[in-house]
């Protein structure tokens, strides 16, 4: 059984190289999540439906070999697996979709696996879990109140997608939805959209105030705040030579959860997760370069910064 449940929309990945030729990967936002996690020990599952196509199968076969749990991923006859592009230029990377109406946008409070919620320890979702439907949204609702009465922990990133949803729809379910939440894992760029906040400590107070007692607030480039009520911690950036933060976030968020489930205290999490975070900007896609624990350890020996795991 997996101890860390993801549930929203895995992707297909074309990622332009600086050839300008695309590379097929993987992604979506909670696929990567689990893979990050499971790379550095945990127990991860998806919860997801995928189209009858071969993406789909790909996709499984990806989760195998990660040893990321698939059982309770439906499939649809009728609907496609959605796909999405990465390009970059001077100013980053940027984003084109293909997946309206997908076979995830699909999923429903029914298709969720209520036993396997009941024993797991966190539920994760994020803002694009809400924002590719309405029967996702009441998905993760669902699920999030399930785990928890069995004694569980919501985890969740708002990752707002403008193009997904209208700016004051999106605050508007993502804190309702966010009063449920444990653990909170903004950014600070969708958190200043959301909250209309500009400063850190005032972002990471307007999450605890919601009802998050652990917030993780990703910085980009400068690191990352972590608090858990009482004491608050700046997690210094790494020194690394970054080619592409693609899924960069979904690192972070992964091997924060996973620190949590081995029991790390939320700032040694964190510490380990800002190191996955950096090392896997230093290659191109989503998952290839999402490091395993190993690699994570050697990185964080050589700046000084290891805690014994």
């Amino acid at each position: 059984m997996a101890d860390l449940l993801c549930l929203g929309e895995p992707l297909i990945e074309f990622n332009q190289l600086p050839s300008g030729e695309f590379l097929q990967s993987y992604g979506g936002d909670i696929s990567n999540t689990a893979i990050a996690a499971a790379r550095q020990g945990a127990k991860a599952g998806i919860l997801t439906q995928l189209g009858g196509d071969l993406f789909a199968d790909s996709l499984r076969e990806l989760w195998r070999r990660e040893g990321v749990g698939a059982e309770h991923v439906l499939t649809s006859q009728t609907r496609e697996t959605g796909l999405y592009f990465v390009t970059h230029d001077d100013e980053g990377h940027h984003f084109t979709y293909r997946r309206n109406g997908s076979a995830a946008s699909r999923y429903t409070p029914e298709d969720l696996p209520l036993e396997a919620l009941q024993t797991g320890h966190i539920f994760y979702a994020s803002g694009i879990s809400l924002a590719i439907s309405r029967s996702s949204c009441n998905a993760v609702i669902v699920g999030a109140k399930a785990l928890k009465s069995a004694g569980g922990k919501f985890a969740f990133d708002p990752n707002l997608r403008t193009a997904l949803w209208p700016l004051e729809q999106a605050r508007e379910t993502i804190h309702s939805v966010m009063k449920l939440c444990d653990i909170a894992l903004p950014g600070l760029d969708d958190a200043r959209h959301l909250t209309g906040i500009g400063e850190p400590d005032g972002i990471i107070r307007f999450y605890h105030n919601l009802g998050a007692s652990i917030v993780a607030l990703t910085l980009g480039d400068k690191g990352a705040i972590v608090s858990d009520g009482n004491q608050q911690f700046h997690i210094s950036p790494q020194k690394v030579r970054a080619l592409d933060a693609t899924g960069a976030g979904d690192c972070f968020n992964g091997a924060f959860l996973a620190g949590l489930l081995r029991g790390r205290a939320p700032r040694d999490a964190a510490v380990w997760a800002n190191a996955a975070a950096a090392l896997s900007a230093c290659g191109y896609g989503a998952v290839a370069p999402i490091p395993n624990l190993s690699q994570t350890r050697h990185h964080l020996r050589k700046t000084g910064e290891y805690h014994a795991d």
